[in-house]
């Protein structure tokens, strides 16, 4: 072996790990140190596959959310919009809640408060929550064309009012409570559900 080359090391299972640890700590919380003994690699491997910690911390998030599209996205295609937000948010909440993974929202919890050196992961986090809050607009507005919500609501606040809902089941599932529990949660949330009686 030539010396001072860097380890090789399956890339996927090394970004599979640091979303764990991501996830687990947050932006700051997780230090070189962590990423490198999770890994199992020394730091210059890690620089060479991956580049800083905030280059790796941002490929750590697009496996994230690969895993939530995977898990979740398909349920926004149910027959009724109702069903599919309510189906999307359960989907979401066991996601959040299951055993073997950490509690909640890498995107909500990885940088909600940071140092001034953190600000641009803060900021990157923010717009994918906004991003988060469009495509629901979106989706919600393909639904109000089919007759499916009653003329002039307000679909940019609508979006926004699920978006939350599911920010906060993100922390009450950090927290431990159970999945159960948070299927009920989202339940009595969508008694608030506009419907079209024209």
């Amino acid at each position: 072996m030539v010396m001072g080359r860097p380890r090789e090391f399956d890339t996927v299972k090394a970004l599979d790990k640091a979303v764990e640890l991501f996830w687990e700590k947050g932006y700051e919380g997780t230090s070189l140190t962590d990423l490198t003994k999770a890994i199992g690699v020394n730091k210059p491997s890690l620089y060479a596959a991956f580049g800083s910690k905030e280059q790796l911390f941002l490929k750590a998030l697009d496996r994230y959310h690969e895993r939530i599209r995977l898990f979740a996205a398909h349920l926004l295609t149910l027959p009724s919009a109702r069903d599919s937000i309510e189906a999307f948010l359960c989907a979401l909440a066991t996601f959040q809640s299951a055993p073997g993974t950490p509690h909640g929202c890498l995107l909500v919890q990885g940088a909600l408060a940071a140092s001034d050196e953190s600000r641009r992961v803060r900021e990157i986090l923010c717009e994918i929550r906004e991003l988060g809050v469009e495509v629901l607009r979106r989706f919600l507005q393909r639904a109000h064309d089919q007759g499916e919500l009653p003329p002039g609501i307000n679909l940019v606040t609508l979006a926004r009012y699920f978006v939350t809902l599911y920010q906060g089941i993100s922390v009450q599932a950090a927290g431990g409570v159970p999945t159960e529990e948070l299927h009920n949660i989202i339940s009595i949330a969508m008694g608030c559900w506009p419907e079209n009686h024209s």
